[in-house]
């Protein structure tokens, strides 16, 4: 016998059916939110999520949808990561999307960024399978534009390390001489006059006197008395050695004809017992060590004297070998050699920089402004002086400042070879794995280069390129360009940006755009204007970009681009 159906369990059958079999409706724009919308930069890049509210009643069961985020810009697209979802009859490994109660889909974007994407808009993409069908949804919507502030982060304007010279126009230069005594005596002997050491040093003063480079600055006498005997006495001997050398140097340099010698000083010291502990402590004296506790433990000096003449078998080699050396008066000519002026390295830098030290040659570039004569010079020191790396990476200097990345790199390079420790270096090659986006190399060369003055510039724009605006901050500390203002704008910090931007010596079309940002995020109409035009009256290409910047969208900027 044939069994009726109920009407309604044929209707609720056939409802199931239906939500199983019937293609899918279009999703809405209202279904979805994206954050952030617009989008924007970070670092190279323009991530987002997007984030769709699937209502009850619309995902199949039986339905497997696989969503695209696909931005259009330029007359092209670029498709993101798919991501997909099922109802809750498809066998897989996907999230599941209940069709009574709907749920929640979350699609990460992130592309990496080009100009082209400021005037840009992100659509979905959906694909369907429903068991043996295929088919695509309408697309939707769900940002416009992209943000692209933070791409304004420049390595290409950090200055690069310089390896210092070592140039100093004044150096100073002592030469001495001893005269030495008999014991209790304050002659001075004809063969102390001519030693080889006093007759060096009277004609070292002679040239020092008579050379327009050299100047005497001080000639200075110190006389010394051995510390045995009476320190009475010995304040009498050390004072009339001190008098009779003084007496022979001022006739010598009468005779000599030398009357600039700066000033002519002279002090005596009775009983020379620092000279006697150094010396002692040199020695091979046997017990030198007991004579040492005896000097540490005694300070008067006649207590000194009486306690290490009790030590009688080792007074006799301190009578023979340490006395006679504390007996004696020293000659000091204290001569500043003049180097070259800035005129004359200058003038030689042009005519024969081969008549250059190294150093002199380092400092010539410090005095010029103009990156091609600098550049000029540091060919000059690699060519006269291959083996010193200063040079090499000094020259990629100026053509990282030029742009000339190729050659910087390689004069890099030969700098490394010459000096695999060097900071300078680190940094500069650093610097270039920023231009090639090369990050961990970047980062490598940077913890080379920890510590130097200078490295703060580098890892500030390192960590914008990384989306770590807050480190970048940090980075920059106080310095006052361009980089450290956009950092500082990244982080909403908009009243350090004002302070830094004003501060920066010589600003350019960059600096004068970077504050129209920000008086477009102060809401301050003539900041924006005002500084717009300034930018793009130094580089015109800013026009097309200002049209096109989201900074800018509320803003009439008819007056600024014609």
């Amino acid at each position: 016998m044939r069994k009726s159906i109920p009407v309604s369990m044929t209707l609720g059958g056939l409802l199931v059916l239906a939500s199983c079999n019937s293609n899918m409706n279009q999703f809405k724009s209202d279904y979805f939110s994206t954050n952030p919308n617009p989008l924007e930069v970070v670092g190279n890049n323009v991530p987002a999520t997007v984030t769709g509210n699937v209502p009850a009643k619309f995902f199949k069961k039986n339905a497997q949808v696989t969503i695209t985020p696909t931005l259009v810009y330029a007359g092209t697209e670029q498709a993101g990561t798919p991501m997909t979802y099922q109802g809750e009859k498809v066998r897989g490994n996907n999230p599941v999307i209940n069709y009574n109660n709907g749920g929640t889909v979350t699609i990460p974007v992130n592309y990496v960024y080009t100009p082209e994407m400021m005037k840009s808009e992100l659509y979905l993409a959906f694909d369907v399978k429903q068991g043996n069908k295929q088919y695509a949804l309408p697309r939707v919507k769900v940002a416009d534009g992209v943000v692209a502030t933070a791409a304004l982060a420049d390595a290409a304007t950090v200055n690069p390390a310089a390896a210092a010279d070592k140039f100093q126009r004044i150096i100073n230069e002592k030469y001495s001489a001893d005269i030495r005594f008999l014991i209790n005596q304050a002659t001075i002997r004809k063969n102390q006059l001519d030693s080889k050491e006093m007759v060096e040093f009277k004609q070292k003063v002679r040239n020092a006197a008579n050379a327009d480079s050299l100047v005497i600055e001080e000639i200075n006498i110190s006389s010394y008395a051995s510390p045995e005997g009476t320190v009475e006495f010995n304040t009498r001997l050390a004072e009339n050695r001190e008098k009779n050398t003084s007496s022979y140097l001022k006739d010598q340099l009468k005779k000599d004809k030398i009357t600039e010698f700066g000033e002519l000083t002279a002090q005596f010291t009775p009983e020379d017992w620092e000279g006697f502990q150094k010396l002692v402590a040199a020695s091979d004296i046997q017990d030198k060590e007991l004579i040492l506790s005896v000097l540490s433990m005694y300070k008067d000096p006649e207590e000194r004297e009486a306690e290490i003449r009790k030590l009688s078998t080792v007074f006799e080699a301190l009578a023979d070998e340490i006395l006679p050396q504390l007996r004696y008066s020293r000659l000091t000519a204290s001569v500043n050699v003049i180097g070259k002026s800035d005129e004359e390295i200058n003038k030689l830098v042009d005519t024969d920089p081969t008549q250059l030290s190294a150093d002199e040659l380092l400092y010539a570039a410090t005095l010029t402004d103009d990156n091609n004569r600098r550049m000029k010079i540091y060919e000059a020191v690699v060519r006269q002086y291959p083996d010193d790396f200063r040079g090499y990476n000094n020259l990629g200097k100026t053509q990282y400042v030029a742009k000339d990345y190729t050659s910087a790199a390689a004069n890099f390079a030969k700098a490394a070879k010459l000096a695999p420790q060097s900071s300078e270096v680190a940094m500069n090659q650093g610097l270039l794995s920023l231009i090639n986006k090369d990050y961990s190399a970047a980062n490598r060369s940077f913890s080379n280069a920890s510590g130097l003055e200078g490295l703060g510039d580098a890892l500030g724009v390192y960590y914008l390129n990384q989306g770590d605006n807050a480190a970048a901050v940090k980075a920059f500390g106080n310095s006052k360009t361009n980089n450290a203002a956009l950092a500082q704008i990244l982080t909403k910090n908009y009243n350090s940006a004002k302070t830094t931007l004003g501060a920066i010596q010589n600003p350019d079309a960059t600096t004068y755009y970077l504050t129209a940002v920000l008086g477009a995020r102060t809401n301050n109409p003539q900041m924006v204007t005002s500084n717009l035009q300034k930018a793009i009256k130094l580089d015109d290409s800013l026009a097309s970009k200002a049209m096109n910047d989201l900074e800018f969208a509320k803003f009439n900027l008819s007056e600024v681009i014609r």
